[in-house]
């Protein structure tokens, strides 16, 4: 249990402790005075401080994430033998304590062999196979910048946290691809997408193997038959869009209409199938392109995706990166809707799980979108469709999409319902004023954390009009909206 703060009446001999140790500091030599005052403020700091809380406080994954810290930036370092299926890292981490902490959480499943706290050796323990718990020698004042060293080794592939086994590989090619967790398979982590960082990600492999992460290549290095590939993500990134692929990839790489791209997709593809793969990722740029168009500034330095021969049968909106498995050559819908994700889930990341259909949602519109404006059906057309092909005791609607539940925070309804209330609601307030919405949430938010009812706030401001009826129909009522203009349906 966490440590309770002590009472107001026990502060004050505390307090007074500071006072007369830091007057009698002012009668020693300026080191031994030194050091008084920094014994002071250890003594006030472990006064107050306590164990940081085993969770961030999101009631759908309550393991995930933990208190009293904010991670700022981690330098990943793996090194994968893909015979044995073995990873080994050393990730820096560097934090700010949001509160005075005896000691604090991160997320690994590995097991670990060594930490370090501001360089020196700390306690830890795994008190779940999911939760690294770390006590420093000294307890940690709040408002604190912090630099902790994890060292680990382990087999991912034997691994499961809530059901869910993410480590995708064979023995020719890893890609760590996953919702809603990835990180703590391959590297520790305060695992919840409202602590965004920066990232430095290395990754380590036989010289002949390629690799392909976020954000841009700062450097490739051979050494004894080893290959480092050094990728940073300027921009801040939910833990679990962090990723990296290695193996046999066919790697391109240009810029177009002077946006940076990487592609790879995967040598052990049948060669008509790698070459249409990399046919629909050379489309990725143009897309990106006309999403601007739609929505604002791409918010990142570079795009491309990755391409896995791995049965995964998913694609996932890595940040900058999008990684996809090998469906139709001709999908480009599916490359629409990651590249979305770009400024709605990645850019603009959730606040907590259960607003998840801002994500899905808005993406999945911007492929009907895309459709309309290259010669598909109107978005009108679509809405009509959608709502006839589901009548009102259809389970499609016997969902609360804007409260969905840890279970089925991936539903179809989330999605494509999500999608028909973005739709919906572009009929209610207009053409002009929804995508005045879309570009404003975007920008307000960008490289941030925002909530379900943020977003609804902003609809009523932009539009003008009272939308609480509107959304509690679509969002919050697990039954059929009904048909009328007020609901976008008239």
């Amino acid at each position: 249990m966490p440590d309770r703060p002590a009472p107001s009446s026990r502060r004050r001999p505390l307090l007074l402790l500071a006072v007369l140790v830091a007057a009698a500091a002012l009668l020693l030599p300026p080191a031994a005075a030194q050091r008084a005052a920094s014994a002071t403020i250890d003594d006030v700091a472990t006064a107050a401080a306590r164990a940081g809380a085993s969770g961030i406080g999101d009631r759908y994954f309550p393991a995930d994430g933990s208190g009293g810290i904010d991670v700022t930036t981690y330098d990943v370092h793996v090194r994968y033998d893909f015979a044995r299926g073995l990873l080994a890292g050393r990730t820096r981490i560097v934090l700010r304590t949001t509160q005075a902490l005896r000691s604090f959480g991160l997320d690994l499943l590995l097991p670990v062999q060594a930490v370090r706290v501001d360089g020196r050796p700390a306690g830890f323990s795994k008190p779940t196979r999911h939760e690294l718990r770390v006590r420093p020698t000294r307890p940690l004042a709040q408002g604190r910048r912090v630099v902790v060293v994890v060292d680990y080794a382990g087999r991912p592939g034997e691994l499961s946290y809530l059901g869910e086994r993410n480590w995708l590989a064979d023995r020719r090619e890893v890609v760590t691809m996953n919702q809603p967790h990835m990180a703590p398979w391959w590297f520790p982590a305060n695992d919840h997408p409202s602590d965004k960082a920066r990232f430095d990600i290395r990754v380590s492999v036989p010289r002949g193997r390629e690799v392909v992460s976020n954000g841009e290549l700062v450097r490739r290095s051979v050494r004894d038959g080893v290959a480092t590939s050094h990728w940073r993500s300027r921009e801040p990134m939910a833990t679990y869009l962090a990723f990296f692929a290695a193996g046999d990839f066919v790697v391109e790489r240009g810029r177009t209409d002077g946006l940076p791209w990487v592609n790879a997709v995967s040598a052990q593809l049948p060669p008509r199938v790698r070459a249409g793969q990399q046919r629909l990722l050379r489309r990725t740029p143009g897309i990106v392109r006309w999403l601007e168009r739609e929505l604002g500034d791409y918010p990142f330095r570079s795009t491309g995706g990755v391409v896995t021969a791995l049965p995964v049968y998913f694609a996932l909106e890595n940040q900058t990166r999008p990684t996809y498995y090998a469906g139709s050559p001709d999908d480009v819908s599916l490359v629409v809707h990651e590249q979305a994700h770009q400024w709605f889930g990645d850019s603009v990341a959730l606040e907590r799980w259960r607003d998840i259909w801002l994500n899905e949602g808005l993406a999945t519109w911007l492929e009907v979108r895309y459709a309309e404006t290259h010669g598909g059906p109107s978005g009108p057309e679509w809405l009509r469709d959608q709502y006839a092909s589901r009548p009102a005791g259809d389970p499609f609607w016997r969902l609360r999409i804007g409260d969905p539940g840890a279970a089925r925070i991936f539903d179809e309804a989330v999605y494509v319902r999500g999608a028909m209330t973005a739709q919906a609601l572009r009929e209610r307030i207009g053409a002009a004023d929804f995508g005045v919405l879309l570009r404003r949430w975007a920008a307000t938010h960008r490289h941030g954390n925002a909530t379900g009812v943020q977003f609804r706030a902003m609809a009523e401001q932009v539009s003008g009009e009272d939308l609480d009826g509107f959304f509690a129909a679509w969002l919050d009522t697990a039954s059929r909206p009904a048909p009328t203009a007020a609901n976008g349906l008239g």
